[in-house]
């Protein structure tokens, strides 16, 4: 069914789950995040599997959240404010319980939470034409999905601190350079060399890429959901602030923000 918020695929092996909403970016609304947890729970079931790509449909691997909707009321208010930010990460972070090796074909933009949802993933491969980053201190925001966690330790401290503090938003071909992603390609080539490394990552045996992988990040102690959880108190404290306000609204009116630190 190809009008499905998330397509879900497996050929040889390989499973592809694809964000299937070309015409709002692949962010976060509640259609895409169901789908993709329900993705992500046939994955997790299927014993034959070997590996995943994660993909998107048009220019973006993922815009990350869906803040005309929240501006527009559309979310269910949480009991307790931080849940908001954890429900809304959940279906994202699940991919962290996939057991075989997981690549993120970022066909095109990935920011914010759709940033997050790349970092998650054990491979990137990048367009070298697309823009990827952690904008949200220029939301007025806190980051949100392991993200402050995640990324100083995938490239390091100096250069964590550089792209967060600043909301810096980079091409394909830096965050390659840096290490975010393992290599960027054209834009035409994204899901090909997903597909080729993939299939590399087949070839091997399975038992034993499943356990290489499982005592791979407890080696490293590697616990993204406990820092989303504590990200998501964070986050929550500073959607109540007027720079977040602010910050939303020069987002949706295209404009630069005005912080006034309150």
């Amino acid at each position: 069914m190809t009008d499905s918020a998330v397509l879900y695929d497996v050929s040889d092996g390989v499973a592809t789950i694809t964000l299937n909403r070309p015409e709002n970016r692949n962010s976060m609304t509640p259609d895409v995040l169901h789908g993709f947890e329900e993705a992500v729970r046939g994955a997790r079931a299927d014993r034959e599997l070997r590996a995943v790509i994660i993909t998107g449909k048009g220019g973006s691997f993922c815009a990350g959240a869906d803040f005309k909707a929240r501006a527009e009321g559309a979310a269910d208010a949480p009991a307790l404010p931080y849940e908001g930010a954890l429900r809304t990460y959940a279906p994202f972070l699940s991919v962290l319980g996939i057991e075989v090796p997981v690549i993120a074909a970022m066909n095109g933009h990935a920011i914010g939470g759709g940033f997050g949802l790349a970092l998650v993933a054990d491979i990137r491969v990048a367009n070298r034409e697309a823009r990827y980053g952690a904008n949200f201190a220029k939301l007025g925001i806190h980051t949100g999905m392991a993200i402050s966690y995640l990324l100083p330790r995938l490239i390091g401290v100096p250069k964590a601190a550089d792209l967060l503090f600043a909301a810096r938003v980079i091409s394909g071909v830096e965050a390659a350079e840096i290490g975010i992603a393992h290599c960027a390609v054209a834009p035409a080539e994204v899901l090909a060399e997903a597909q080729r490394r993939a299939r590399e990552i087949a070839s091997c045996a399975p038992i034993a890429v499943r356990l290489i992988k499982r005592t791979f990040y407890r080696g490293l102690d590697w616990d993204p959901v406990a820092a989303a959880e504590r990200e998501a108190w964070a986050q929550s404290a500073t959607f109540g602030t007027s720079d977040a306000r602010e910050g939303i609204r020069a987002l949706l009116e295209k404009r630069p923000p005005r912080f006034e630190g309150r």
